[in-house]
């Protein structure tokens, strides 16, 4: 086939993409009315996370699993948008990462509520704001993002979701290196890049922020500034990208966790978030693991915050493989109730990849 012949074929296999699209929206759109007439939620993150990785994981044939779940991704949330608008509220403003990582997980289809904060999000779920909210939780370099797991203390808002994104950073300014001389970042930002900072900017003088994307705002309008931010960050915002990748480590990911008010039904590939505190005596908290053990439950993470107001106390967060409702997982859970003085599930969902 000629040059001609192929694009014709192209243009038309775009038309039976373009009619199975229309046939799509319309189920979605029944299927939106029968949720609605039964009293049920429009939203089920549960079934669209699994849904995009069985995609991913299928034959793609040429094309690549991400760019498969990303196509399907706003598939889905063009579809949604035909059921009911979904608004998503993140810690922003426009462009961090949190930001990049909900557009990903939930398309460009949905609206986004820019908060300036990680408890700010928590109280637009909680008060019906938005539908969810997307926070960040841990970086494979940096650790725990303590202010989310401290939310957790104090809200009833549920984990319905996860997903992990990819992190590189840019040095980006609006001039060249040699005239650098502040760093905006956001901490979690200090440690995923210390050694290349204490290679390419020694000296420099660092200046805290809530975001990256507020770190490239405020470096935006002072020609003596750079940031440390993503690339989108630094387009959106009119600075010059002068290195990529700075981050220490390239396989850098920071997990983000879905917050909302429902729960998830079992998937076969489900996390499990639980929140505890234990006496204060020695050997508590490994009473409190033991029926992990006992009933072969592996625990993926565990946590630990100091209880405000109280010198020398903890809660800790731990996350689990299996669902809560799953045979082990339960007994382990009700085993643990008996003794500990505080065991919260902060929620069952589907395990991200």
């Amino acid at each position: 086939m000629n040059l001609d012949e192929l694009r014709a074929r192209i243009d038309e296999l775009d038309q039976r993409l373009l009619e199975l699209l229309r046939h799509r929206a319309e189920v979605a759109k029944q299927i939106g009315e029968l949720k609605r007439a039964a009293g049920q939620e429009i939203l089920d993150t549960a079934r669209e996370q699994a849904h995009l990785q069985s995609l991913a994981q299928s034959d793609t044939g040429l094309l690549s699993p991400e760019a498969v779940r990303a196509v399907f991704a706003e598939i889905i949330s063009a579809c949604r948008a035909v059921q009911e608008p979904l608004s998503v509220a993140y810690l922003g403003p426009p462009y961090t990462f949190t930001h990049l990582g909900a557009l990903r997980r939930f398309g460009t289809s949905a609206s986004y509520v820019d908060c300036g904060s990680v408890q700010e999000v928590f109280e637009a779920v909680e008060k019906g704001l938005a539908h969810v909210g997307v926070v960040p939780v841990e970086n494979s370099i940096g650790g725990a993002v303590p202010e989310t797991l401290d939310c957790f203390v104090a809200s009833d808002v549920n984990i319905v979701g996860e997903h992990y994104e990819p992190i590189h950073h840019c040095l980006a300014a609006l001039g060249p290196v040699e005239g650098i001389k502040r760093l905006h970042l956001h901490p979690q930002v200090l440690a995923q890049c210390r050694r290349w900072l204490r290679d390419n900017l020694p000296g420099v003088e660092i200046v805290n922020h809530s975001s990256t994307a507020a770190a490239a705002q405020t470096a935006a309008n002072d020609p003596q500034s750079a940031a440390l931010a993503s690339a989108e960050a630094a387009e959106a915002y009119g600075l010059i990208i002068l290195a990529r990748n700075v981050e220490d480590y390239p396989n850098n990911r920071t997990r983000f966790l879905v917050l909302g008010r429902g729960t998830c039904e079992p998937t076969g590939k489900d996390r499990t978030s639980l929140l505890f505190a234990t006496a204060h005596r020695a050997g508590a908290l490994h009473e409190a693991l033991t029926p992990f053990q006992k009933y072969g439950v592996n625990m993926t993470m565990i946590q630990s915050r100091p209880v405000r107001g109280r010198l020398w106390e903890y809660v800790f967060f731990v996350d689990v493989e299996g669902h809560a409702t799953s045979a082990h997982v339960a007994k382990a859970i009700e085993e643990m109730r008996g003794f500990l003085p505080t065991l919260r599930i902060l929620g069952s969902y589907p395990a991200a990849e």
